[in-house]
Order: C-alpha cells, then sequence, then structure tokens
C-alpha cells in the first residue's frame, strides 16, 4: 500500500498523518482501530495476526527492516 492509501486511512479514521513515518502511521492506524500497533514488527516472517489487513505489506516490511 503507498503513503497517499495510507493517508486517506488515516485521514479517514481521524488520524493527521503529517510528519509520520510509515510504520508510525499504520501503527497509529491499527491503534485507533482497536488493533495490536505491531506493523513491521514481525520476527524471522513470523506473525500470528492472519486476518490483518496490513499483513502481506507488513511482512515485506518488517524483512527489511
Amino acid at each position: 500500500m503507498n503513503m497517499q492509501e495510507i493517508h486517506h486511512i488515516a485521514k479517514s479514521r481521524g488520524i493527521k498523518p503529517d510528519h509520520m513515518y510509515k510504520i508510525e502511521l499504520v501503527r497509529t492506524i491499527q491503534h485507533a482501530e482497536g488493533n495490536f500497533d505491531c506493523f513491521a514488527s514481525a520476527k524471522n516472517g513470523q506473525c500470528d495476526q492472519t486476518m490483518c489487513s496490513w499483513r502481506q505489506d507488513c511482512l515485506q516490511t518488517s524483512t527489511r527492516n
């Protein structure tokens, strides 16, 4: 998901996305939705949040960090 799409989601949830990096912004959205704010924190490609809408991007991002 690109940053423009993420900004749109954030704004729709009342979050001001200005000056936030992707990981911080997605975690803020996750928290606002009442979910674990764990984006990009998967270890060794393992994540038990199988229904997370951020899962694919999360696993890709966590391997780069």
